[in-house]
């Protein structure tokens, strides 16, 4: 196995990507109203996959709660399953990560059984990551369709702050749950 101090910066690592991806699931700035197709410039419009929002120039801001789940675009509410599913295996990564560290001796001591805790939260890291860039991606992908639609007729938004964020936290989180699980490596076998 690798040294410990290797193992907790990994995991740290992870662990950021982790964060940013669950800031990025509860924030509502996953697309923004595109200033050149508003009527009146000093509004915004901002949409998250919980909550819509809108801003005026003097600093009013009223936000409501998306419409209900059954109504909602179907791009949508599969977004909003896939970054559930990245934070729940996030969880369980972290948790089983923990507890498979070389530096802790919570319950488990037989080295090979911590390394399979390891290797197995590293790749629920690098799952929950994929789950993450599929959402962020496949968002960012209908956004971008719909601003070069010359058909639609709807106000016209941009890529928002949150799907940039959701990007580098999904690198991150895979990024994490690769060198967590390479980190561990099976005890060499001499050949007599």
């Amino acid at each position: 196995m690798a040294s410990s101090s290797l193992q907790i910066c990994v995991l740290l690592l992870a662990l950021a990507g982790f964060t940013i991806s669950l800031i990025t699931t509860t924030s509502n700035r996953w697309k923004i109203s595109d200033t050149a197709t508003v009527l009146v410039t000093a509004d915004w419009i901002s949409e998250g996959l919980w909550m819509d929002c809108a801003a005026t120039a003097l600093g009013s801001v009223q936000c409501k709660k998306s419409p209900c789940m059954l109504s909602s675009d179907t791009h949508i509410q599969a977004c909003r399953a896939l970054m559930i599913a990245s934070i729940l295996l996030g969880f369980i990564a972290t948790v089983l990560s923990l507890l498979g560290l070389k530096c802790t001796n919570v319950g488990l001591s037989a080295e090979d059984v911590k390394m399979k805790f390891t290797v197995t939260g590293g790749f629920l890291f690098i799952l929950g990551g994929l789950c993450s860039m599929v959402a962020v991606s496949w968002y960012a992908a209908m956004v971008t369709a719909q601003f070069f639609d010359p058909l639609y007729a709807g106000t016209k938004y941009e890529l928002g702050d949150a799907l940039y964020l959701g990007w580098a936290g999904s690198v991150l989180y895979m990024l994490g749950g690769i060198l967590l699980a390479c980190s561990c490596k099976g005890k060499k076998k001499q050949d007599y």
